[in-house]
């Protein structure tokens, strides 16, 4: 039998969650009916509320479903998987638990993982996987969802119980100093049909080791922001954990190469893009997003002492933009004019409607990095895919000081 849930704020955040549900979300209606941030923030209900929802999103989630002591081993195995909400949760957990590679990872940093989300059957996700997975875990809220999501979302079933979406760590050695560290918006998160409140936040923790603690980073940079706001994240997050070694840092950067802080902006990037000839684009920068438009982003990694090129198959795709999926033209259409689609597909004429991208990154500071992985076999081939990204992985081990 697997150790009880014993985190040590177990009881505080369970008491917030009930007050989420049932003292907070009575009012998302009418909050969500501000159509921007500074609009919210004047709203009386808002005002008055908002200590309640500053709580929530300061506390993160802690807690410990092992049930024995793990020993030494002589390398670590580290994998991050943006989850897509988890809302294919079934999938997701006989991956890690039955899949050779997947099931053999130490940590696992994971983004986009719901609470009480209508759209991955109101699940908490991250405690949900760590307790079939008997391991420990924390939670990072980043965001209280005033509706049920974007585009193929909205028309889940049901209702939202909380309404939290974050990311979290989960890992087979015991997390200690859990805390997180805020991330500045790359846009007005109250403005378009996904209503939210807060930001994106990482989860950071110290995973101890038998050999020596590390500091892990689960981090999901912002997709609607510019190259240079995703810059200026990543030197958020590095500002967090200066002075820390090893450290690990790993998941979803958005490394599109892309300003997409704006429909215009990204128009204007994908016009460019078309006369530097699509080819070339995919070759040299959508899948090596560190050679021009991202450079600014993997250079601060290299100044702060991490390898981001030992760790991650270079070259190699972690997602792709298929203009034929359906649910990937509905969720871009509530952002992008309907007339677009014919450019891109116009531009994708030679590359079967399809571009690959390599947006999903793991880098370490203190460990040598062997054998990095892409697993493309969740996502392509596979009908539905159990996520929009591929898992990625790396084993390290920790260097002498």
């Amino acid at each position: 039998m697997r150790h009880p849930e014993t985190p040590s704020d177990s009881s505080v955040v369970e008491q917030m969650r009930r007050q989420l549900r049932e003292d907070l979300r009575p009012y998302f209606v009418e909050l969500a009916g501000c159509n921007s941030t500074p609009e919210l923030f004047d709203h009386p209900t808002y005002q008055r509320l908002k200590a309640k929802f500053d709580r929530i999103f300061q506390t993160p989630e802690e807690g410990d479903f092992t049930c024995a002591v793990v020993a030494r081993k002589d390398s670590y195995r580290i994998a991050a998987w943006n989850l897509e909400r988890g809302i294919h949760y079934d999938g997701q957990l006989e991956a890690f638990q039955q899949d050779p590679y997947l099931s053999q990872a130490d940590v696992l940093l994971l983004t986009e993982t719901d609470v009480g989300m209508a759209r991955s059957g109101n699940r908490n996700i991250a405690r949900d996987l760590a307790r079939e997975l008997g391991l420990h875990y924390a939670f990072s809220p980043c965001y209280i969802n005033l509706a049920k999501g974007s585009g193929v979302e909205f028309d889940a079933a049901g209702e939202n119980e909380s309404g939290l979406h974050g990311n979290a760590i989960l890992s087979r050695y015991p997390l200690s100093n859990v805390r997180s560290v805020f991330l500045k918006n790359g846009k007005d998160k109250m403005k378009g049909r996904e209503k939210r409140l807060g930001q994106q936040t990482a989860v950071v923790a110290e995973v101890e080791f038998p050999d020596q603690p590390a500091t892990v980073v689960a981090v999901h940079l912002d997709a609607n922001s510019s190259q240079q706001h995703r810059a200026d994240q990543m030197a958020d997050v590095l500002a967090a954990i200066a002075g820390r070694s090893p450290a690990i840092i790993g998941g979803d950067w958005n490394t599109t190469t892309f300003n997409s802080s704006s429909a215009t902006m990204a128009i204007l990037g994908f016009w460019l893009r078309v006369f530097m000839g699509p080819n070339n684009v995919i070759t040299n920068h959508y899948l090596h997003p560190y050679n021009k438009f991202e450079a600014k982003l993997f250079n601060l990694l290299e100044d702060a002492g991490f390898d981001y090129r030992s760790a991650n198959s270079i070259g190699e795709r972690t997602t792709s933009y298929d203009v034929d999926d359906a649910k990937t033209h509905k969720n871009l259409r509530e952002w992008v004019p309907a007339w677009c689609f014919a450019f891109i597909r116009w531009a994708l004429r030679h590359h079967d409607g399809k571009c690959p991208l390599k947006i999903d990154w793991l880098a370490v500071k203190g460990f040598a990095a062997h054998d990095p992985r892409v697993l493309h076999q969740f996502r392509e081939g596979r009908n539905p895919p159990l996520s929009d990204h591929d898992p990625i992985g790396v084993d390290v081990v920790e260097q002498a000081s």
